[in-house]
Parts: structure tokens; sequence; C-alpha cells
């Protein structure tokens, strides 16, 4: 018996088998037909509906416990004989675990020969058929009234025994073509070496298995490094404006802003935690009972240790913190000083009290003004207010961690209302998350997929080159992008200057470029050298040696692509030595050289050459940028079309105690903006204040005076 029960295992047979299965009247054998038509390949019918059916026919007797066994071996028979003339696919309507369940929910119990073959028979994927489908009555179908309870027995079976399912909905097109989707996806996945139980979860993730095949051949292959061909410079790439010239642009902005929807975006994902990285490792190695914190900072050369404690009475968190510590440890103050300035540590990052490492950026005590702690949220705001702000509305998009929306909800809450008193402006927020779909595959040094101790893959956020997607989306024409640990204190005044002036740049520039566009197409031959002139004096673009050779409906054709792109005015300050991007003309791959930001990752340090030019950087990219984002008939470009996507990074990083290796995507303001309209602008030190470390609080940029 239990022979004729076997599921049929071919040699070197790479079919895969997927099983229709669900409560009476869903569907499955008109899905079964369908599938096998399209695919070009068999399917098993349901051996049961033929078998009852005829013995209602012939006896007017319904199905009984003795029939069980009976028609699974007739079910594991049209199978394995389909099997043998498949073509890469098997499509099963119903299934040993089908007559299992309907054993159990209308016998109350199951033959154990017929329910240890229904766990042990396997199938790469089934497709529970669910019940918002007309019930059609016939003479074996009698349970038209408890179709929920009954589907719910169906998919508890399949979760009781780990097996691979998904639930298919709608009407039989939507669910026709939706199983076409998923079973080419799982084919190409089961190619990629990923089981079943893979697939599922690469589909929760939402990361599509062609983007995971890409970033498998990624960390296969490796990414190329930016080809420098210069630094930018004053002159050559950097456009330096006077005071009177930002002066101007200032009030040209001012002049016309009522007539744009303006809108601030800032990326504010992610926890605080590299800000407090020198702190946890202190709590974590430093022994208060075997050493003086004097000897940590001697045996760790624990500098930024050294510069906090020198500094603590300077955080605006600092009262905050002692008066805790006094109310929870009344002789605090009799206590030994280092025995203070570790509990005051400890106090600040534990997750119980003060969690600062865990919280977001935003919502962090950055500022001691004289009546009031500010966070950089608060900042923005009123920042907002003085250059991002239209019509008396000034409009607000915060990119924010899922987990992270409700500190950020009600910092607001308590801030927002206030400024729009003072300022007479309407404030509107909106957030954003980082789309799921956005993920990375993480994988070992071996390059093979990483896996959890569940034996679960491990995904990770694709960088900030997601937030493209967020910035796609936004309906706005101009936006301001800036970071959220970017603020400064007492000066919103003065940003909001150099702000504006680089937003009247825009409009100045981007009046120009719809002017031309707006006529491009019927322009004579000697008007060409006008445009070429501007595109290469204001808009800083390399026009091809061969333009000049080129016909007037080419010419015509190439100058248009040149300008129908958005623009982006970025501020660059003088480098001091901060990490990160500067500003470069890079040549790629088709030898066009354009004005690009470059990440340090991007950089080939190995090469003597590039490492020179690297070296001679004189500027720093601040993330601060005004994008212009519609084209000259007013309608909003795709971002998606102007990503260079051979320019990411792979990073490596420690998850669960071992190695592994992430890819990150483009850069938002690098490779995700690579083939945008780039015009860089020198502006002062003092609009660059980012806050990387706590430490960064101790400069007189975020201190009261």
């Amino acid at each position: 018996m239990e022979e004729n029960l076997k599921q049929l295992q071919l040699p070197g047979n790479d079919i895969i088998k997927i099983a229709i299965y669900g409560p009476e009247s869903t569907g499955k054998t008109t899905l079964s037909n369908q599938l096998a038509v399209h695919f070009n390949t068999e399917w098993a019918p349901e051996f049961a509906r033929d078998y009852l059916q005829q013995k209602w026919d012939s006896k007017k007797e319904i199905c009984t416990p003795d029939d069980l066994l009976p028609i699974a071996i007739g079910q594991i028979k049209l199978e394995n004989s389909a099997l043998q003339k498949a073509n890469n696919y098997l499509f099963v309507d119903t299934c040993l675990m089908t007559t299992k369940v309907f054993s159990e929910i209308y016998y109350g119990y199951c033959d154990s020969k017929l329910d240890k073959a229904a766990r042990k028979h396997k199938y790469d994927l089934f497709f529970l058929t669910d019940i918002d489908v007309p019930w059609e009555k016939d003479d074996l179908r009698d349970s038209p009234n408890d179709r929920e309870i009954t589907l719910e027995k169906f998919k508890q079976a399949l979760i009781e025994n780990n097996k691979p399912f998904i639930v298919l909905s709608g009407n039989p097109e939507t669910r026709f073509q939706k199983a076409i989707a998923i079973i080419e996806g799982l084919s190409k996945a089961k190619k990629l070496g990923f089981s079943s139980h893979d697939f599922l979860q690469i589909l929760d993730s939402e990361v599509p298995i062609t983007k995971i095949e890409k970033q498998l051949s990624i960390y296969k292959n490796g990414i190329s490094k930016a080809n420098l061909n210069r630094p930018a410079i004053i002159n050559d790439g950097i456009l330096k404006l006077a005071d009177e010239e930002f002066q101007s642009y200032s009030s040209l902005f001012d002049s016309k802003k009522d007539n744009f929807k303006l809108k601030k975006f800032i990326p504010a994902s992610g926890a605080a935690s590299r800000m407090f990285k020198f702190l946890n490792e202190f709590l974590n190695e430093f022994d208060l009972e075997k050493e003086t914190i004097n000897a940590y900072i001697n045996r760790n050369n624990a500098i930024e240790l050294t510069i906090f404690l020198a500094g603590l009475e300077k955080f605006p968190f600092y009262k905050a913190i002692e008066n805790k510590l006094l109310e929870d440890f009344p002789d605090f103050k009799s206590w030994n000083k280092d025995q203070q300035n570790y509990y005051f540590v400890k106090l600040m990052l534990d997750e119980n009290h003060f969690n600062f490492s865990n919280k977001p950026k935003g919502v962090l005590p950055f500022h001691q003004y004289q009546n009031q702690i500010v966070t950089p949220i608060e900042e923005h705001l009123k920042e907002s207010v003085l250059y991002a702000s239209a019509n008396g509305v000034s409009n607000l998009h915060f990119t924010v961690s899922e987990t992270h929306k409700s500190q950020f909800e009600s910092t607001l809450m308590n801030v927002k209302s206030n400024i729009e008193e003072t300022s007479g402006t309407t404030i509107n927020i909106v957030f954003s998350h980082q789309k799921k779909h956005t993920d990375s595959l993480a994988v070992d040094s071996q390059n093979k997929p990483f896996r959890n101790e569940n034996g679960e893959l491990v995904f990770r956020p694709g960088g900030h080159g997601a937030l493209i997607e967020n910035l796609n989306s936004l309906d706005a024409d101009i936006v301001y992008i800036k970071n959220i640990d970017n603020v400064i204190q007492n000066e919103a005044e003065t940003i909001a200057f150099y702000k504006k002036g680089l937003a009247g740049l825009l409009i100045e520039l981007q009046g120009k470029v719809n002017s031309y566009l707006s006529k491009i197409d019927s322009i004579v031959e000697n008007e060409t050298s006008e445009l070429f002139n501007f595109i290469e004096n204001q808009l800083n673009y390399k026009v091809n040696p061969d333009f000049s050779k080129y016909t007037l409906e080419n010419k015509i054709s190439y100058l248009k692509e040149i300008l129908n792109r958005p623009i982006r005015v970025c501020g660059m300050v003088k480098n001091e030595g901060e990490p990160g991007g500067g500003p470069f003309w890079v040549t790629d791959a088709n030898g066009n050289t354009t004005l690009q930001i470059v990440e340090s990752a991007q950089i080939d340090f190995s090469n003597e050459k590039q490492t020179l030019i690297a070296s001679n950087a004189s500027h720093f990219n601040p993330v601060d940028l005004v994008c212009g984002l519609k084209d000259f008939n007013g309608s909003k470009f795709d971002f998606r079309n102007f990503i260079d996507h051979n320019s990411g990074f792979i990073v490596e990083k420690t998850k669960f105690g071992k190695p592994i290796k992430a890819y990150e995507l483009p850069g938002l303001w690098n490779g995700a903006m690579a083939n945008w309209i780039t015009i860089f602008v020198e502006v002062p030190l003092i609009t660059f204040n980012p806050v990387k470390t706590v430490n960064d609080l101790l400069k007189p940029a975020h201190q009261n005076h």
C-alpha cells in the first residue's frame, strides 16, 4: 500500500512541481489547465472527482473513509504518469494534502498511511486558491456555507507542515496572470540556487528576483571605480559668486518664488548609533572596578572620549542627564569623577533611559538656547520658513524609518505650531520610508547568500541612493535637499541667504534652458553656436568634439538630449579634511567628461594617478542641493532614467559576529543624479556643520554665544 503512495522521482529530474490546492469550488481545475497550456506542459487532474462521480452515478453513494486510500493511490498514479511526460513544469489539480485535510474535516481523523504520505510528498510550491470566487453547486459539492473555516484549515495544514505556499486571490484571469509571474520568478530563483522557501522570503522582501540576480553578479564581478579626470576647482567646474551676485540671485528667488511649488527634502532615516560609537565601545570595554578612565584612554588612544569628557558641561543634554542621575542617586555629587562620568555615559545610552544611540538624530537635543533645547527637526523647520516657503506655505518631506516615525511626530507636535505662529507660515510635513524593493541581499565572504541563525536570507537597506525613489514621488517644482544633521545655531538667516542664492541661480538657468527647449526644433544652423556656448560655458557640459560635423537634425537632437534633464545646483565648501564626497570631472565609459560628486568609496586609491587627483581636490560636498524637478513643459522628470547604475558600492559589515558584504545603490547625490545638469557653486563654510559624532556638538557652530 505504501509503495503505491510514493511520489515518483526521476533521475536528474529538475521539473518544477506546482500543487493547486484549496477548498472545493475555488477554480483549481481551471487554473491547472490554463497553466499547463501556457507553459506547454502536463497537468494531473483530480482523481477523486471522476472516482466519486462514478460512485454517485452508479450507486447514488457519497464518499466514505474507505474511499480515501484508493483516491490517494489513484491521485499519485496520475501525478507520476504526468510527471514522466512533463516539460519543465508539472501542475497538479489537488494533491494528497487536500485528501488529508478533507478527511480530517469530514471524519475527524486521517489514515496514518495517507497522513504520512501527504506530509512527505514535496512540491516546489502550493497555490492555495482563495474563496473569493462564486461557489458552484454540483453532485459532489456540499459545503457552501463554511468556506472561510474550510479555507483556514487548508492554510493551517500547510503552515504546520512547513509547505511553501502562496494564496491566490482575484478573478480567474487575475489569478492566472499572478500565477504566471510567480512561476517565472520561482524558476529563476531555482536556477540561482534558492529554495522555494527562499523564494517566498524574496517575494515578501519585494526585491525583484532580477535585481537579486544582478546583485549576485556584482558581488562576483565587483564594481568599477570612478575614472577621475581632474578635480573640480574654482573656474574649472566650480562657480565662485561675489556677495553682490548672491544678493542678486537671492532677490531673484524672492521675486519669483510664489510661482513655484517649493519643498525641502530631508534624508533622516536610521538611528544615531555612529554618533555615539566611541562611547558604546567605552561602555563595552571599560571596567570601572579594574581601571581608571585615564588608563582606558591611554590604553586605547581614546582621544574622542577625552574630548567628550572635557566638554561634558557644554552639551545641550548635560543638565537633563545630570538631574536624572541626582534623582536616581542622591549622593551622586559625592562620587569620584570616574564614577560620575561612567554613569553619565551609561544613563545617556541605556535603552531604558535616554537611549540616545538608538534614537534618530532628528529628535536628539542639538542646541542649547537661552530658554530651550532644540532638536535638528526644529532647526529645519525654522530654516524652511525662511527659504523654502512660498505663498505663506512651507512644505517639508522627511524620509524616516518606520520605527522612528512616531518619535518625529511627537517631537513635531511640540514645536510646529510655535514656529507657524511666530513666522506666519503654514508648515506642511510629510513622511516617507525607504522602499523595501530597494533593499539588497547580503552575502558572505564567498559571495554566497548570507543567512541568519534560522537559515533565512538577510536583506539590508540599499543605502541613501534608494531615496531617489522617494524624491521621484514628490509633487514640487523646486526641492531643497539637506541632511538632517546639517543644522547650525543662531545663523538661520545666513543659511537662508545662501540657500536662496542657489535657488535664484537655478531659476535663472532653468529659465534659459526652458527657453532654448521651447524653440529648439525651429532653430537654424547659425543659431546652434549660441546654444553650444551656453551648454559649455554655463552648464559645464563638454559637447562632443565631432559636433560641428553633425547634420542640423542631429545637432538639434543631440542638444535637446543635453538640455532636457533635471537640474541641480550644489553648494560646495572648501575641503577642511571632512570625510565624504567631493566635486570632480569624471570620464565615463563613452569618453564623456562630466561634473560629478564622487564618494571616497568610488575612488581607486590603488591607482597612483587617481590618488593624486583625489588629493588635489579643493572642495567638499556638504549635501546642499537645490533641484529643478520639471521639464520645459511642466511635466515631472522620471529620475530613474538619469541614474548611473554602475556607480553603486559594495560595503563590508558585520552581522551576528560574521563578516558580510552588501550592495548599496548609487548614492542619492552621486550616481543616482549622475546624468542631471550639474552646477557647482562655492558657499561659505558656515553653511556646512554636520554632526557625525557627538563631539561635533562642541564646535562653535553648535554652541550658543
